[in-house]
């Protein structure tokens, strides 16, 4: 319990309407950022507990950024908004977007996001803003965003079927792309699912909006949280380790249908290092595992692909011909998923009929 003096100073503090009293609070920097606003025209929408500009900003023509053109900004102080941050962040390059994230009372919450119109401008933001002192003794962090787009669900019901929970966050959540459910870790009797989003900020609010309960799931004890790295591992190796029997029922890993590798195909790792050079990035570490062999001549691979210089690692799955020729299958796998880098980092290439089916097959 707290002394009486003290108690009666939090009455004292909070005798205001709420509106009055967060309106009240930095009231010079938020007439500050009023009259840029006015001044400048530009528009800033907040929602969800974040302040956007842009996404996509005024006169922008064509498709957003690819992955890796967002960087982080941290330790900023809470009195300091868009109307200094954004023509800093501008300085160094082009923005799509910049997220504010805001609380309640109209402070910042100590970071943000800019997303960049090309990779080289999130790099150059990088170099040149990080540690860059906003005030005196302020010093700000700049580095690559993440980018998490998975979500773990723990603690459904077990008779939570996936095509009822697939239709579910169809209708109550945005750029949802695949539904996965495995046995709970931490309770009997129950299911984890594993969610994967188009994009950071469509998962993001839909994890907000699971954890506040707005979606009606069945379950007890429900656990919303990021997929952490190692659990994702866990369920990979169940998942390798599963029976054959089971496999051979599992719709979601039957093979795709016959289609032979094109020799074209080989040439995708040049056409990436090629890519990685032009934009100063290191060279790619691959990781292949066959996990698979499916009775029509077809192995599924597990792989993961760490570029030095790029925010995060691919990982996903591809199939390949058991019966190709000139090269190992681990080859050929690595060739299928460099064509999908190609299309993530953004390379223009030619789309014939094959392009689309490796495509399909090497999503991440």
């Amino acid at each position: 319990m707290l002394p009486a003096g003290r108690l009666e100073t939090f009455r004292c503090d909070n005798h205001l309407p709420p509106q009055k009293w967060t309106n009240s609070i930095n009231q010079d920097r938020k007439t500050s950022l009023l009259a840029w606003e006015k001044e400048t025209g530009i528009e800033l929408v907040q929602i969800n507990g974040q302040r956007r500009y842009g996404g996509p900003p005024p006169g922008w023509v064509g498709d957003p950024p690819p992955a890796g053109t967002e960087v982080y900004i941290g330790k900023l102080p809470q009195d300091l908004y868009e109307d200094v941050l954004i023509p800093l962040f501008q300085s160094v390059g082009k923005l799509y977007e910049f997220r504010l994230m805001m609380t309640f009372s109209g402070l910042n919450r100590g970071f943000a996001y800019a997303k960049y119109s090309s990779h080289r401008g999130a790099r150059d933001a990088i170099a040149a803003l990080n540690h860059y002192p906003v005030r005196q003794g302020c010093a700000i962090v700049v580095c690559w965003s993440t980018q998490k787009r998975e979500l773990s669900v723990d603690g459904l019901a077990a008779s939570v079927s996936q095509q009822e929970l697939e239709a579910t966050l169809q209708r109550a959540t945005q750029g949802i792309l695949s539904v996965t459910l495995h046995a709970s870790p931490r309770q009997r009797q129950a299911k984890l699912a594993v969610l994967k989003y188009s994009s950071h900020q469509a998962a993001a609010l839909a994890k907000k909006a699971l954890m506040e309960g707005n979606l009606r799931l069945r379950g007890s004890g429900m656990r919303v949280e990021w997929l952490h790295p190692d659990l994702k591992q866990k369920l990979q190796l169940w998942e390798e380790r599963a029976p054959a029997s089971q496999v051979q029922e599992n719709k979601s890993l039957a093979a795709p249908k016959p289609l032979a590798l094109p020799p074209a195909v080989q040439n995708m790792l040049d056409h990436l290092n090629t890519l990685r050079r032009r934009q100063c990035l290191g060279m790619p570490l691959f990781l292949t595992k066959c996990i698979r062999v499916n009775p029509n001549g077809w192995l599924q691979f597990w792989y993961q692909v760490q570029i030095p210089g790029y925010p995060m690692p691919f990982s996903g799955f591809t199939w390949v011909r058991q019966d190709g020729q000139g090269q190992s299958r681990h080859e050929e796998a690595k060739a299928a998923v460099a064509l999908h880098m190609l299309r993530l980092l953004g390379e223009p290439l030619q789309s014939p009929s094959w392009h689309k089916e490796l495509l399909c097959r090497s999503h991440n």
